[in-house]
């Protein structure tokens, strides 16, 4: 898929520093490292995972015996004091190689020891995957997952189509905003 009016080799990829990046203070690191595929960041975000959320994230896995694990991993579960993950968007040209290059394998213990993953993460002893990072794979699965982690209005610019709808919920709001509006 071409995203509308740019150029052919330009993508947009999720990144998510998982809940072991942040538990070792990993994440001005891979920002660092990061920062050599000289992509812009469209969105960023820290928050909580949801079960639905890892489910959805992963569901395409949801047949693996190790699923039940990667969604406790994505939760947080192994890092109770840090149940957050930070989700970025990277765009640019070849966004999804760069960073999945800067990434490295899945695995840990095989990936190269200059890529994010080799450097810092590892395999526990009960077998979970630490592997710091999740980059998407390819531009299909970087659109689900785009779409999935961000709403349009948290992007700084339009990655794909969108329509404006009129909706009517309620949120929260600093406490300062709302006693003025009172």
């Amino acid at each position: 898929m071409t995203i509308t009016g740019l150029k052919p080799d330009f993508e947009a990829t999720l990144l998510i520093v998982k809940p072991d990046g942040i538990a070792k203070s990993l994440t001005g690191n891979i920002l660092t490292r990061l920062s050599e595929a000289k992509l812009e960041i469209a969105a960023a975000k820290c928050l909580r995972v949801s079960r639905e959320l890892a489910f959805e994230h992963y569901k395409h896995l949801k047949h693996k015996p190790f699923f039940d694990e990667i969604i406790d991993y994505l939760m947080g579960h192994y890092h109770p004091d840090r149940k957050k993950v930070l989700a970025l968007v990277y765009a640019g040209a070849n966004a999804i190689s760069k960073v999945r290059e800067l990434a490295g394998a899945t695995n840990p213990e095989e990936a190269d020891s200059c890529t994010i993953r080799g450097q810092f993460g590892r395999i526990t002893t009960k077998g979970v995957y630490e592997n710091v990072i999740h980059a998407s794979s390819d531009r299909n699965e970087a659109e689900r997952e785009i779409k999935l982690w961000f709403e349009p209005d948290e992007i700084i610019f339009d990655l794909f189509p969108t329509v404006t709808e009129k909706v009517t919920t309620q949120k929260k709001v600093w406490a300062s905003v709302a006693s003025k509006a009172n």
